[in-house]
């Protein structure tokens, strides 16, 4: 099938597309999204609670892709942005460039899930049709001209759609983050045999003080999760959002939607002083991948931090059998807890001949340090010799 037997319609909301619709194009096992960042759901509870849409700077701009006989058979999550916050992927320095040359680098197109940068797919045909994936990059391409925008940017996509998209011209970028692998451990013990003995002793004294004074962790779920408990996480993450980027980009009333419409994908882990919550943090629950999103305390306790974020999700990785933890951007202090340095991709359309020809030269040497750097983070990881496969 050609690209010109494709039709594509632009969605300027998400509630404009069925719910039944956008998820029969997303990867699902017996019905349920496997990535649940890819659910109608969460791109819902952003748009209706006002965190991603126009007034924030995230107007919605999703592409379907239609057959001939009208049918939908690919999706591109996108957005027509007015800056470069909540993304993690870093472009401000190229925004700069095209400003001080006289031009404007915004509005631009961004593929994303908002403010989450964990890897999922962006070119969502459910067969896997190349030559459809090549029309969703084709679209969008169309599209950024269409709105004078300076560029498209898809990031946190898979290796192979990086591969697709460069092939096409698109600029490639990677960078790395840090993921805990289940090699069929039985528990966390089991794992930690895995590690030199020294680590093993580090990561045992931190969750014995992280833990120390009858503090517990407890896990949320489910109909578990009340209200006052998404009360008490919301003042966790505003304490650190207030700490680390002034203000938080997710208010309080996205997390009740996802409560009502998401429970069973949500864990919390919360830190309890007798049954006073001081620390917790929100994962999302995926089909083999649990991942580490937004944490916060309202006490400092030593080691805390590690064990709510990092050692609970692979206790409760390995009980409930899960292959992967993605514990979020940056951090290459979780290599010394068990995490491991893995390659991200994002893909990017420059319009301006330029910006692009600059981008393109600067993307060649990141890439090369990035490798560099990729190499030398492997030789830190705790494992004793012979135990990674």
């Amino acid at each position: 099938m050609s690209l010109n037997e494709f039709s594509a319609h632009i969605h300027p909301t998400t509630a404009s597309i069925p719910a039944d619709v956008w998820n029969s194009l997303v990867p699902s096992t017996n019905g349920v999204v496997d990535n649940p960042f890819l659910d109608h759901a969460f791109f819902l509870a952003l748009e209706q609670s006002n965190c991603a849409t126009a007034e924030t700077g995230w107007l919605p701009q999703h592409i379907v892709l239609q057959d001939q006989n009208s049918a939908p058979i690919g999706l591109m999550p996108l957005f027509l942005k007015s800056h470069s916050m909540g993304e993690y992927v870093f472009d401000h320095g190229w925004a700069d460039a095209l400003e001080r040359a006289g031009g404007k680098y915004y509005p631009k197109l961004q593929g994303s899930v908002p403010f989450t940068p964990a890897t999922a797919p962006k070119l969502l045909v459910p067969n896997g049709d190349l030559n459809a994936q090549a029309a969703l990059l084709q679209t969008a391409q169309q599209l950024t001209q269409r709105l004078n925008a300076s560029s498209t940017h898809l990031t946190f996509v898979p290796e192979s759609e990086a591969e697709l998209a460069g092939n096409l011209g698109w600029l490639r970028r990677n960078d790395t983050q840090f993921h805990w692998f289940n090699r069929g451990y039985e528990s966390f013990d089991h794992f930690l045999e895995t590690l030199a003995s020294r680590k093993r002793k580090t990561i045992r004294r931190e969750r014995n003080d992280a833990l120390a004074d009858d503090l517990t962790a407890r896990w949320l779920t489910g109909s578990d999760i009340k209200e006052h408990h998404w009360d008490a996480f919301y003042d966790f993450y505003e304490d650190t959002g207030a700490r680390k980027w002034g203000r938080p980009y997710l208010n309080r009333e996205f997390f009740s939607r996802l409560g009502e419409t998401m429970a069973d994908r949500i864990l919390l882990i919360f830190a309890y002083d007798g049954d006073e919550p001081i620390a917790g943090a929100i994962n999302f629950i995926g089909k083999d991948t649990l991942y580490g999103r937004n944490w916060g305390a309202t006490r400092d306790v030593p080691f805390l931090h590690f064990e709510i974020c990092y050692y609970q999700a692979i206790d409760f990785a390995i009980q409930h059998r899960l292959a992967v933890v993605e514990a979020g951007a940056q951090g290459e202090h979780k290599l010394a807890r068990g995490y491991e340095p893995v390659l991200t991709h994002s893909v990017h359309h420059i319009a301006h001949p330029g910006l692009r020809a600059a981008v393109d030269d600067f993307l060649i040497h990141e890439r090369k340090a990035v490798l560099r750097s990729q190499i030398e983070l492997e030789e830190y990881t705790p494992f004793r010799k012979g135990e990674r496969q």
